[in-house]
């Protein structure tokens, strides 16, 4: 991604931000033990962690990184930064860096904060810290006990010189008009002008002056499974601004549901597999960073000319035509079982029902039912391979 490829190699090639550069420059320059951590604050993608990078590399600093998920509680925090603090002259020259660090919250946090601001009050080493907001309760401590630095969006117009730098470096062009939409959309957001450019320049165009975010889920997926190139179907993907786990969703029903072959329905689940994974990591951990890769997993999902649309139901279609003509009789023959053999209904359908239909097709048991009764348990039977 132009994201990646583009990212700057030393403090230099930033753009934007000049006071904060200088303030963080200075801060290292005369850096001695105790000296206040420094918070970074602002918005995403405006390049806090790159600064805080770059600040280390200028400086000869080992760079020791971590995300809030991994100081999330005060034994985590003894875990991961006590040996790194404790042994600072035989590790060498280090500095730590705590991305999102406003991220800590829940009962899982307990301690996390209030270990976190005892290290930074006394700190033995360089501690840079970076969040997107301070305005939470949670915040106030933290604030308390560094020197806060805020961050702000790249102007558009810097934004733009920047844009038309990087596409004479790839041998490519944007109508003015479609940069300036860039511009504005990305609201000085860097990483996203970038990538939202790579996706435009692979040959994609959307087919109206709007927006080409969108959160039609069904025209969405549609769309992707249709698309003529893998590029095309990367930018439809991109431009579902949705839910992360109603995008895995809307894909697994998706493919569920649809004819394919053993082959491509085991490769199609194995990719939505890693993208529920990689999304379970991240509300596990709260590593939001990880965001950013999960579109890059759901991409591997087009095969052009696939047989795939939309279904908001991950059943296939003869189950679900079942359960909606069938569904009231059933729970009514769950209900009057469950009563003769003295059980719940929930119990009786999860437990009983099984086994009773598989003694009733080998003839070793006789229910005395109704007509419609009878009739609900042989469609049963026949649906029983």
């Amino acid at each position: 991604m132009w994201s990646e490829k583009y990212r700057p190699k030393s403090l230099q090639e930033t753009i934007g931000n000049e006071e904060a550069k200088e303030s963080l420059v200075k801060w290292l320059a005369k850096w001695i033990k105790g000296t206040k951590p420094l918070l970074l604050v602002g918005p995403p993608g405006i390049g806090k962690t790159t600064l805080a990078l770059l600040g280390a590399k200028h400086f000869g600093y080992d760079l020791i990184s971590l995300n809030a998920s991994d100081i999330r509680n005060k034994q985590r925090i003894q875990e991961v930064l006590n040996p790194a603090l404790g042994n600072a002259g035989l590790l060498g020259k280090i500095m730590i860096f705590i991305d999102e660090v406003d991220g800590i919250h829940g009962r899982s946090d307990f301690g996390g904060v209030g270990a976190l601001v005892d290290i930074l009050k006394e700190p033995t080493v360089p501690i840079v810290l970076a969040a997107n907001s301070d305005n939470s309760d949670k915040m106030k401590d933290i604030k308390k006990a560094s020197t806060t630095i805020r961050m702000k969006p790249i102007p558009p117009r810097l934004l733009r010189f920047y844009l038309e730098a990087v596409l004479r470096k790839e041998g490519a062009s944007l109508k003015i008009g479609t940069m300036i939409k860039l511009v504005l959309d990305s609201r000085g957001d860097i990483r996203s002008i970038l990538n939202s450019a790579q996706v435009l320049v692979s040959g994609f165009e959307p087919q109206t002056d709007k927006s080409f975010e969108t959160t039609d889920i069904e025209s969405a997926v549609n769309s992707f499974f249709k698309a003529k190139s893998l590029e095309e179907a990367m930018a439809i993907l991109y431009s579902l601004r949705i839910d992360p786990q109603e995008k895995i969703n809307a894909f697994y029903s998706s493919i569920i549901t649809s004819t394919l072959s053993k082959e491509d329905m085991k490769e199609m689940l194995d990719v939505v597999s890693e993208a529920d994974m990689l999304y379970g990591k991240i509300m596990r951990e709260q590593q939001w960073r990880l965001l950013r890769y999960l579109d890059s997993i759901l991409v591997k999902l087009y095969r052009e000319g696939i047989p795939v649309r939309y279904s908001q139901y991950n059943l296939p279609w003869p189950i679900i035509t079942r359960l909606r003509w069938d569904g009231k009789a059933i729970k009514e023959l769950e209900t009057n079982l469950a009563k003769k053999m003295h059980v719940s209904r929930s119990s009786f359908a999860t437990f009983y029902l099984p086994y009773l239909l598989a003694c009733v097709k080998r003839n070793t048991l006789e229910l005395d039912l109704n007509e419609i009764e009878n009739e609900i348990i042989q469609k049963e039977l026949a649906n029983i391979k």
